[in-house]
């Protein structure tokens, strides 16, 4: 039997993608296969009308006004340094439409931002997935079980969570005033660990380590899997699952550690690790005993050795040191 075509559903949307790059392209992408037509697409650069052309195939490129007057439902994927000005520009020319659903995927608004919009009658929501994008069709199978923040006025929030779970994703409502907090969580967490993965990526390679890459995956790959199980189980957390010298309270490693990244920052120029290195240990440090793993004794003797000045920062007394690992 021949499975029913989703665009046959009832509650099909004409969808307009205002931007797409790497974003609008694969939810509009995602929307088609839900059944929702996308009915056009703003496209500037090259890239982006090779993205179009390629994810949605046969969609008109238009100007932005355009899309919007065609739309039921309009996703607007521009930088979020871009979209207030966006959604003012479309109110003072009268686009926006009574009764149209307006999406923004910015992690760092909520729907204020939206707020000339939704002035004029729209359906206001911010619908912001907690992954990283490609811009090509792998992206559309890491939809599916990722998280979508959903923000939106109490009565419409139905609809956007309907509209994650469509596309394969797992709405978590969050308040207006959160958004701030939880994008720079995400910010914090995905795009600090590629910084921290090209750090020690060229301290290895300065070791003489031919394939810094293939050395860290593992390694990387287990430490990211400990923690976020560790996260799940509750307790004291990710850091839980801490390993290596500042776990052991072995505060001469600390100390080698530091001698020799700074050596390396004397002839590479890469002072950014010696300082990401004493920042991340300090945290470490702090967590460590918060959560019982290390003693108040170690926590000091590991702060003295980070920096020189550490010996100045005190800490309060914690419990006795857990069992090595």
């Amino acid at each position: 039997m021949t499975p029913p075509d989703p665009a046959s559903r009832p509650g099909r949307l004409g969808v307009g993608v205002v931007g797409s790059g790497r974003v609008g392209a694969v939810l509009g992408s995602a929307l088609r296969a839900a059944g929702h037509p996308v009915v056009a697409v703003s496209a500037i650069s090259e890239a982006s009308r090779e993205r179009a052309a390629t994810l949605l195939p046969g969609v008109p490129v238009l100007d932005i006004p355009e899309v919007v007057r065609r739309s039921e439902l309009v996703l607007l994927t521009v930088p979020d340094d871009a979209l207030a000005d966006l959604v003012r520009g479309l109110a003072d020319l009268g686009a926006w439409q009574v009764g149209q659903i307006v999406v923004h995927t910015s992690g760092r608004f909520g729907v204020d931002v939206l707020a000339p919009a939704r002035a004029a009658g729209v359906i206001p929501l911010a619908l912001h997935p907690a992954m990283t994008f490609t811009g090509t069709s792998l992206d559309l199978a890491r939809l599916v079980g990722c998280s979508f923040a959903v923000t939106a006025p109490a009565p419409v929030l139905p609809i956007g969570q309907a509209l994650v779970v469509e596309i394969g994703g797992e709405p978590v409502v969050l308040a207006e005033e959160a958004r701030g907090l939880y994008h720079a969580a995400l910010a914090h967490g995905a795009n600090h660990l590629v910084v921290l993965v090209a750090q020690a990526a060229q301290a290895l390679a300065a070791a003489g380590v031919p394939d810094p890459g293939r050395m860290l995956g593992p390694l990387l790959e287990a430490a990211l899997d400990g923690a976020l199980r560790a996260e799940s189980a509750g307790g004291s957390g990710a850091i839980a699952a801490l390993t290596g010298p500042v776990r052991r309270g072995d505060a001469g490693t600390v100390r080698e550690h530091g001698v020799a990244l700074t050596t390396f920052a004397a002839t590479t120029g890469a002072v950014d690790v010696v300082a990401g290195y004493r920042a991340l240990a300090r945290s470490a440090t702090g967590r460590a005993l918060a959560a019982g793993l290390i003693s108040s004794a170690a926590a000091q003797e590991l702060l003295d050795g980070i920096t020189e000045d550490a010996g100045a920062l005190q800490v309060e007394d914690g419990p006795d040191p857990q069992e090595d690992e």
